[in-house]
């Protein structure tokens, strides 16, 4: 903890009233941003102090900063995942939920303490913003600011990425946010990288009637697909039967798009409604009536724009012909559903700005990049 006779406290969110401060505290920093979209409470509870199965296999810890008058002016968590430590070994803590008033103090009381927290657990890097870890919201917005946020999308002050800068954090990648009009019509060239599977090849919606089964294909083919990239850690069963679960609630089960090779998966796609439309003006709050809101929303009116959160071809087919024929056709039978729901806008997120090969498909469709997020680095103890 800050000592208490400086100009700011940092206090554990550890009282009821002080995780009612964290979890706030946001709503008071963009009071003047029609941007922002305070997201739910309840999930917010749940993911840092509930039932998250990442808990499982990571610490977390949640910071509050506080001003002279004891009004909060800051919070950050600190996340040292064991799971991350197996895989890569690289002793990196991560930090993430990340906000501050304008006041330097503010934000250096904040790393002080989420970095010596890490420390004390063998960290000597650190990472973020990670909300709470790479399979979930991930990096700072430093582009885009003047749209909201699509679902499970951050949104940021556009001071941020010097505050971070101030304090010695260093960028170190750059994710991107596409925005697609699902009504493109295909280009030549990813018709005929789609027809090179022939009768081999079919796509499928989801199966609800196995959910267990094909949620665990799905995590098979997003591992496989997915475990080379940058930063990659795998989801746990857990973790993905509770992906499964909100997925499930939210989306029809034609937004998941299963593709087979000689009846073996081999991609997958999921889209999910952009709630972020529903509940925008709730205040991240669902009683008395924003179940209600929510419910019609999702039944009734449907959103207007949906999200792209997931995505992947497997390992053995992304360097072939037929690898990007395969996410052509998962993409092409998602954007039929979403067509017939009345769905304008879509967002694929989040691309590594490295990733030329998805982008290159994005683009030939009529992607257009609107958001940038970026991940920092710093060296501890130096």
């Amino acid at each position: 903890m800050i000592p208490s006779d400086g100009p700011v406290r940092v206090l554990p969110a550890d009282t009821r009233a002080r995780r009612n401060d964290f979890i706030r505290l946001p709503s008071s920093l963009y009071a003047n941003d029609p941007n922002w979209i305070a997201p739910l409470e309840f999930e917010l509870r749940e993911r840092i102090w509930g039932s998250n199965p990442y808990l499982q296999h990571a610490e977390v810890q949640a910071w509050v900063a506080y001003d002279r008058a004891d009004s909060p002016v800051g919070r950050i968590t600190a996340q040292w995942d064991r799971l991350h430590q197996q895989r890569h070994g690289d002793q990196r803590g991560a930090f993430g939920l990340f906000e501050a008033a304008d006041d330097p103090a503010v934000a250096k009381a904040l790393f002080h303490v989420a970095t010596s927290w890490l420390e004390s657990r063998g960290a000597r890097r650190l990472r973020g913003p990670l909300n709470l870890s790479v399979n979930e919201e991930c990096g700072l917005l430093v582009e885009g600011f003047d749209t909201p946020p699509c679902v499970m999308m951050g949104h940021a002050l556009p001071r941020y990425d010097g505050v971070l800068q101030s304090l010695g954090l260093v960028p170190s990648k750059d994710l991107l946010a596409y925005r697609v009009a699902p009504d493109f019509e295909a280009p030549r060239v990813m018709r005929r990288l789609a027809e090179a599977g022939g009768a081999s090849v079919r796509v499928r919606p989801l199966d609800t009637r196995n959910r267990a089964r094909e949620l665990a294909l799905i995590r098979d083919i997003f591992n496989d697909a997915w475990e080379r990239n940058f930063g990659f850690v795998p989801f746990t069963e857990e973790e993905f039967a509770d992906v499964g679960r909100m997925v499930t609630l939210l989306s029809p089960n034609d937004y998941v798009q299963i593709a087979e090779v000689d009846g073996v998966p081999a991609a997958f796609i999921v889209a999910m409604p952009n709630i972020n439309e529903i509940t925008r003006g709730l205040g991240g709050r669902l009683l008395p009536f924003g179940w209600l809101r929510l419910a019609w929303g999702l039944k009734v009116g449907h959103p207007g724009s949906a999200r792209v959160p997931l995505m992947g071809v497997r390992q053995c087919f992304q360097h072939s012909r037929l690898g990007p024929g395969l996410a052509f056709l998962v993409i092409d039978a998602v954007r039929k559903s979403l067509c017939a729901r009345g769905v304008r806008e879509v967002e694929m997120s989040w691309i590594l700005e490295d990733n030329s090969g998805m982008r290159s498909i994005i683009e030939a469709i009529g992607g257009e990049m609107y958001k940038r997020y970026r991940l920092y680095d710093m060296e501890l103890g130096a």
